[in-house]
């Protein structure tokens, strides 16, 4: 009887022993978290300062010579997020969208034709959506600051708002409607990266980026009066921009 109450005993704490063994053989496995590792958010805001290599019109070979007086864009905030990977200590990658404020366009050129001299006086807003791949190499680290370089191309999304040619010695006003293309764009980067912790880093950098061409809707008199197609041009915009951005890396 002894034995026999032994033996069951023994058999219960058996079964009580595998019972967990077995119910955690049916749970599912945890997603580990080293998957994320490498993998980085960032986000950006800065300060753009624009400019345009040139304007062109269809109505510009109708004179004897056109000179561009000025032709300049305010600066302008903008706004970028992005998802990216850090492959080692030294490079980088990431994908990232930015929307790039209206910004200010003031404009004036002096056509001759004969006798005539004819000065134009022009204002406009300009707006975009960026879309690069960049690739960053990091220069070494010393006391958690890591300078760097980088570039990157992509997509610019150019709008061109509320054109207006006016005529500055005569009686004349024509108005360009909105319009918006898609142009190749590529940057250049360099810039200084403050690690805070090991998973966030603060940085400070330089943009150089080139955006393509834009341009008006076509120009319409203010009687409505429109002979050919004749949109202003901005030629080669280009920003010199400054950003403060942050990282945060799965560790």
């Amino acid at each position: 009887m002894f034995r026999l109450s032994t033996i069951a005993i023994a058999l219960g704490a058996c079964a009580a022993a595998a019972t967990p063994v077995a119910l955690a053989a049916d749970m599912p496995a945890p997603v580990p978290v080293a998957v994320l590792k490498g993998w980085y958010l960032r986000g950006d805001i800065g300060y753009s300062n624009q400019r345009v290599d040139s304007l062109d019109n269809a109505l510009y070979a109708a004179y004897d010579s056109v000179d561009t007086v000025h032709k300049d864009f305010d600066g302008a905030p903008f706004l970028a997020a992005g998802i990216g990977y850090r492959w080692n200590n030294w490079f980088r990658t990431d994908v990232t969208g930015e929307y790039r404020s209206k910004s200010d366009f003031d404009g004036l050129d002096i056509a001759v034709i004969g006798p005539d001299i004819i000065p134009n006086n022009y204002t406009a807003k300009k707006s975009e959506w960026l879309a690069l791949i960049n690739a960053y190499f990091d220069l070494g680290s010393w006391h958690g600051i890591t300078p760097f370089v980088g570039g990157g191309v992509g997509a610019a999304n150019i709008k061109i708002h509320d054109f207006t040619d006016v005529g500055v010695t005569v009686d004349s006003v024509a108005f360009g409607a909105d319009h918006d293309e898609w142009n190749f764009a590529w940057a250049l980067y360099a810039g200084l990266g403050f690690e805070v912790t090991p998973a966030f880093t603060v940085e400070l950098a330089y943009r150089y980026l080139d955006l393509g061409d834009a341009e008006s809707g076509d120009l319409v008199g203010y009687d409505g009066t429109n002979l050919i197609d004749n949109p202003m041009i901005f030629e080669d915009i280009t920003s010199h921009d400054l950003k403060l951005g942050v990282r945060y890396t799965f560790w």
